[in-house]
Order: C-alpha cells, then sequence, then structure tokens
C-alpha cells in the first residue's frame, strides 16, 4: 500500500502517521482496489476488517467487507489504551482519528459513525476515567454529543467539545485541535452524571 499517496496529504495526513495506522492506496485487485485502505483493530490490535474510502467523492463513500458490524469495535481503541491515559477523545470518523492522533493526542479512538452501541460504551466506561466527545460540527454530531454524553455521563467524567459549525475535526489546524483540547483538559471535571460543554 502507498502511504505517501496525494490523496492522504491533501486530507492532511503525514506519511509517518500513515505508516503508524496501516493506511494507503490499494493498487490490488478485490473489493478495495483504487481505494484508501484503513486496517480496523480489535482491543487485541489484531486486524479484524478493512475500511475502503473512495478518491473524492465516488459513491460509495467507504466499502467495509460484508458481516462487519462496527458497534463491536472502536478505531484505534488498542492504542488508546496502550498510552495509559485515564482520558480519551472520541470522534467520528477515521481521518477524525488520523488528525488528532497527529495533533499530538495519540489516546484518542472513532466510532465509524455518530452512534455508539452497547459494546462500544462498555469499552469506554471499563478503561477510561473522563471522556472528550470532538464530533462533528453538523446536526447530526450535535444530537450524537447530546445522546452519547447522557449515556456515558453515568459512568464517567464526559467534556463536549464544540467545533465550528459545519466542521469536523479533520479540517481543524492542528494548532485549533490541540487548543481545544487542552482547554478542556485545563478545565475542573465535572462529577459522574454531569457534562461540560466547551
Amino acid at each position: 500500500m502507498d502511504s505517501s499517496h496525494p490523496y492522504l496529504s491533501q486530507r492532511g495526513i503525514d506519511p509517518a502517521t500513515a505508516r503508524e495506522f496501516g493506511v494507503g492506496f490499494y493498487r490490488g485487485d478485490g473489493l478495495l482496489k483504487g481505494r484508501i485502505v484503513i486496517p480496523i483493530r480489535n482491543e487485541r490490535g489484531e486486524t479484524v476488517a478493512y475500511a475502503g474510502r473512495a478518491l473524492g467523492e465516488a459513491s460509495p463513500k467507504y466499502r467495509l467487507p460484508g458481516g462487519f458490524w462496527k458497534g463491536l469495535e472502536l478505531f484505534n481503541f488498542h492504542r488508546a489504551v496502550a498510552t495509559g491515559s485515564p482520558r480519551v477523545v472520541v470522534v467520528e470518523g477515521y481521518f477524525d482519528c488520523l488528525r488528532v492522533h497527529q495533533a499530538g493526542f495519540p489516546c484518542v479512538v472513532a466510532l465509524m459513525g455518530c452512534s455508539l452501541s452497547a459494546r462500544q460504551e462498555k469499552m469506554l466506561l471499563d478503561r477510561f476515567e473522563r471522556v472528550v466527545l470532538m464530533l462533528d460540527g453538523d446536526a447530526a454530531g450535535r444530537a450524537a454529543s447530546r445522546t452519547l454524553s447522557a449515556k456515558l455521563s453515568r459512568g464517567c467524567l464526559v467534556s463536549v467539545i464544540r467545533i465550528p459549525d459545519g466542521a469536523q475535526p479533520d479540517q481543524l489546524r492542528p494548532t485549533t485541535i490541540r487548543r481545544l483540547l487542552q482547554d478542556s483538559s485545563q478545565r475542573r471535571p465535572e462529577r459522574p452524571g454531569s457534562t461540560e460543554t466547551r
């Protein structure tokens, strides 16, 4: 796979980050031919699926293998746990996760969407004391932030970062990502059962 493909640099992903995550352009045959391939690993670091991102706006935008259910995994969970941090950043998409990681926050996971399954909720609550929700700045992301914060705040401290309207974390400058997350970490955590929004 080509980790230096121009599409990745257009999305702000450094070759070193792409190599670390095993992301690259796939020239082989099969379901993911001609797509950016993103390995999805389980909590033990074992590859359980590959997501294939189309170049540009071709449809479907993403391809996943049949029978794979995203709700069983959190993208980058094994790396986030390995940091030993009690605080995890939760984003929606793969590229959001890569950009937040690249900005200096390796304890980050992606939902691979904007919903939270019971399995994903348990994974977060079993391993982390504080969750920072950094979801997309659209109507779906705002609604998901409210729903997820209500669920998770029953078992951990929750912060909600409000990013600019219409934006996604992977569209933000690294300095903006760092400022938003550093500001969140410096605020006094709320007790479980309540949330804070920035």
